[in-house]
């Protein structure tokens, strides 16, 4: 999970880009940007405990969350959705 210190950094760096203002955080993209700090924590923990089933649920429904908002995004501003998805480096 990520500290309350890390979440403000996040926003206000998404926030700035993407959205209104520095506390911008009910941005789409900032969300996106959110889910995905949190997803990338969570692999960690898989590796050191492979079978912990509830979270891998909890992991699924984040990224289900996130490409939905992707998808909002997407339709949108499809130029903000590139300048995201390479910052945030999704899509390989």
């Amino acid at each position: 999970m990520l500290t309350i210190e890390q979440k403000k950094e996040i926003v206000a760096e998404y926030g700035k880009e993407f959205g209104k203002g520095e506390k911008d955080s009910g941005n789409a993209a900032v969300q996106v940007a959110l889910l995905t700090h949190n997803i990338n924590t969570l692999k960690t923990h898989f590796e050191k405990h492979i079978h912990d089933y509830h979270s891998n649920r909890g992991l699924l429904k984040m990224i289900g969350t996130r490409k939905s908002l992707l998808r909002y995004v997407l339709k949108k501003d499809s130029s903000k959705y590139g300048t995201l998805i390479k910052k945030l480096g999704l899509r390989k």
